[in-house]
């Protein structure tokens, strides 16, 4: 009932309740309380007496038949046959994982919003409805755990050069799961791993890029972000997305053919510290030094009182600072 009562009121325009009463076949009742589901969501609903209700800007959803027919542009094999598009889910991430375990050799997941989706450490990741991306890619990787170090970086890449490909270039990334511009955050990326230490992995790739962010959730966050819409983007989501994706498949091929060292220097040049004085915290320990790159499998080396010192993954946050 949600996708019919959004698809009518994507076009921003006033509909009265008798007019989406008869659209879905409910009373005038039932389409307030709907609309009431709406705000929950996250949605601006404009209701005005005698005209109706609208949602102002328009509502850019993503359209499952195009994006379908994009990614099969590029022929890609079957573990992209089955792409998935919701109006709200638990958590893409989950159903990703979950749709590996039942079998499918790969997919796309989509939700247009998350009631459970996450960042890393457990965060919540906050998006009202249609206002980012959120999707996950469901992949298998017959290489083993080990072989899979780098590859929330090689994922980080991939998305930052799909948006210089449609003309934003000014993104970084951030070690080492993040798309940056300056200090504020554009995307954020959560991998979840599953299966045999030295067999086959299912691993589900979980994306959330910020598109078009009200300013009241903007403001509400605990930390800095920018969106695309900010930086001159004015494409729509459906396309965007498939881009996202496309890139992302060639990248996932270029990894399992030779790992993260292929994709290195790629990084480095678009990492936003490189050679930066940063602070990494670890657990409860702190460590200060001068950013020299990564290694082959994606640990961050940083230039310490100690010497070179090389960082992995667990707990552990970058934040630049400015020395005496």
């Amino acid at each position: 009932m949600l996708d019919k009562l959004l698809s009518v009121l994507s076009d921003g325009a006033f509909h009265s309740g008798s007019e989406l009463g008869r659209e879905l076949g409910i009373s005038r009742s039932a389409v307030w309380k709907h609309m009431q589901r709406l705000q929950e969501l996250g949605l601006e609903v404009y209701s005005v007496k005698g005209r109706g209700y609208r949602l102002p800007g328009g509502l850019d959803l993503i359209d499952g038949e195009r994006l379908r027919e994009q990614l099969r542009l590029d022929e890609q094999d079957e573990r992209l046959a089955v792409v998935e598009v919701a109006i709200e889910t638990e958590s893409t991430n989950s159903q990703g994982t979950q749709a590996l375990q039942q079998g499918i050799p790969g997919g796309l997941f989509v939700a247009e919003y998350q009631h459970a989706g996450r960042g890393r450490r457990g965060r919540q990741w906050l998006s009202p409805l249609a206002s980012s991306l959120c999707f996950t890619l469901a992949w298998r990787f017959n290489t083993g755990v080990a072989a899979l170090e780098g590859l929330s970086l090689a994922v980080g890449l991939a998305l930052q050069q799909a948006l210089v490909e449609l003309g934003i270039d000014q993104a970084g990334v951030k070690w080492p799961n993040d798309l940056l511009v300056g200090q504020a955050k554009l995307a954020g990326i959560l991998i979840e791993i599953s299966g045999d230490a030295a067999g086959e992995c299912q691993v589900a790739i979980g994306v959330g890029l910020n598109v078009a962010l009200p300013e009241r959730l903007a403001e509400a966050l605990d930390q800095p972000c920018v969106d695309l819409r900010t930086l001159g983007f004015t494409g729509d989501r459906t396309e965007l997305l498939g881009a996202l994706v496309l890139r992302l498949v060639r990248v996932l091929q270029d990894f399992e053919n030779g790992g993260f060292a292929r994709l290195r220097s790629a990084w480095e040049a678009v990492h936003v510290f490189q050679g930066q004085s940063v602070r990494l915290t670890s657990g409860a320990h702190t460590f200060e030094g001068v950013c020299l790159g990564v290694t082959d499998q994606g640990g961050i080396r940083l230039q310490t009182d100690q010497g070179t010192e090389v960082f992995h993954g667990g707990e552990v946050s970058v934040r630049a600072y400015e020395t005496a």
